[in-house]
């Protein structure tokens, strides 16, 4: 099995236990998105918004770390391109063209 899995398995492992540290974070939501996410819970199987809440950050993290892990360091090679002499408006023109073709995907 490669190391990438073994690692991904024991993550996945880890997030599943119910006894991991947590830690108190407040945010300010406009009143309609807490009554929003007040209705959705009951029809997502969860008890209250703040759980819905957790779940959907939860997601959004999980996303954005697959995606970095398929992703090569960004700033290692912007600096990378810099020092090889091609233009940071360059770089900042095909940053924006990728990011604005995996939004329409």
């Amino acid at each position: 099995m490669k190391k990438e899995n073994v690692m991904k398995i024991h993550d996945l492992k880890r997030r599943l236990q119910k006894d991991r540290p947590t830690t108190a974070v407040t945010l300010t939501l406009p009143i309609d998105v807490m009554e929003d996410a007040q209705r959705i819970a009951p029809h997502r199987g969860f008890t209250t918004p703040e759980a819905l809440l957790r779940a959907y950050i939860g997601q959004g993290l999980r996303a954005d770390l697959e995606r970095l892990e398929v992703m090569p360091n960004i700033t290692e090679l912007i600096e990378n391109l810099k020092r090889r002499g091609i233009a940071e408006e360059i770089i900042t023109s095909a940053l924006a063209e990728t990011q604005s073709s995996r939004e329409a995907a």
